[in-house]
């Protein structure tokens, strides 16, 4: 059985870059698509499904940011985005998640890991996970949707899903700030505030799209999902 290949965008303006990711992945395995900018970025994204896209941060017009917001707002895809960028302070990953990107690739790198990163998404994605349930929330990890029971579902990415899954996962149990870390870094050191604030934005998101705070703090322990009927 021949391997199902892989639709990928890849965003970014420096020619040189370009070329030598498209030597290195046009190997059968990738079917690529390129753009140098945002809007060209942003047309593509909107007429084509792609398994992953692969976006530069400083990009001419509009930044790798913007276009990231764009993408999950504008289009409402969930399409799994790496962020490249030789940006690589804190602050600078935190918007990068925060926008919407589910990986993010310092600048320099080796191509190798830019396509094992490219497959571990396309197999997140792909995967057929089936639906995660606690009490009246439900998380589809394969569609990145959470809802409440009767309500309409949110459609999240990034960070914020990452998280979510791994909350709805450890349900009724809570899971530590070091277990959370963790799942999320792995053995990358991290600011100590990092975490608490994509556990802010997450809670605020699903407050205003679900109308109830579903994250739970332990305060000293760590978090929980929490549905409504147990607030």
């Amino acid at each position: 059985m021949n391997e199902q290949r892989i639709r990928v965008l890849v965003i970014e303006d420096n020619a040189a870059l370009a070329a030598n990711i498209s030597d290195f992945l046009e190997d059968g395995r990738y079917l690529l698509d390129f753009a140098a900018d945002g809007l060209v970025a942003l047309h593509l994204a909107s007429t084509n499904d792609y398994d992953v896209i692969v976006m530069d941060i400083m990009l001419p017009g509009m930044s790798g940011f913007t276009l990231c917001q764009r993408i999950r707002n504008d289009l409402h895809c969930a399409t799994p985005i790496i962020m490249m960028t030789a940006k690589d302070h804190i602050d600078d990953k935190v918007t990068g998640f925060t926008q919407g990107a589910d990986d993010y690739l310092v600048k320099p790198f080796h191509l190798k890991e830019l396509a094992i990163r490219i497959e571990a998404l396309y197999r997140r994605n792909t995967s057929g996970t089936p639906v995660l349930h606690a009490g009246s929330i439900t998380f589809d990890p394969g569609t990145l949707r959470i809802s409440l029971s009767q309500g309409a579902p949110l459609q999240l990415s990034g960070m914020p899903a990452n998280i979510t899954e791994v909350l709805i996962r450890a349900y009724p149990n809570f899971v530590s700030y070091e277990q959370l870390a963790q799942s999320l870094w792995g053995d990358k050191e991290v600011e100590p505030h990092t975490l608490r604030t994509h556990i802010y934005l997450l809670r605020k998101l699903l407050q205003e799209h679900l109308g109830a705070n579903v994250i739970k703090t332990l305060h000293g322990r760590g978090y929980r999902m929490m549905p409504p009927e147990e607030a």
